[in-house]
């Protein structure tokens, strides 16, 4: 998993916006950093209802959300250059695996049939 686009600046408390994209190649858009009491957290994507509170359209387990934001915190605090480039390289080597694994997957179908 990794930070597919970061934008930085100062909204209100939120230092960034972000998404998330996974091994699989899903991204997930909405992400923010935000500056707290107790230093910078990740807010999860989330939608506006009709009571005007904002509810959370992502969850993730506690481990999950830690390893979320260590990544956003690492590439907040770096500069453009290095982001960029950690990202593409990690980027073409999950592709490389994607696309190795779906090699590797591409057998007879018939040869998995058990009848």
């Amino acid at each position: 998993m990794f930070i597919a686009r970061m934008n930085k600046g100062s909204w209100g408390k939120i230092r960034a916006f972000f998404d998330v994209q996974t091994e699989e190649g899903f991204t997930i858009k909405g992400f923010k950093l935000v500056e707290g009491a107790n230093g910078l957290f990740v807010g999860f994507p989330s939608q506006k209802g009709s009571d005007d509170e904002y509810y959370d359209t992502i969850w993730a387990e506690k481990d999950l959300k830690v390893l979320i934001s260590a990544i956003a915190s690492k590439v907040y605090g770096s500069d453009d250059g290095v982001k960029c480039q950690d990202n593409y390289v990690e980027r073409e080597q999950k592709a490389a695996d994607y696309q190795e694994r779906v090699e590797d997957s591409q057998q007879d179908p018939s040869e998995e049939l058990p009848f």
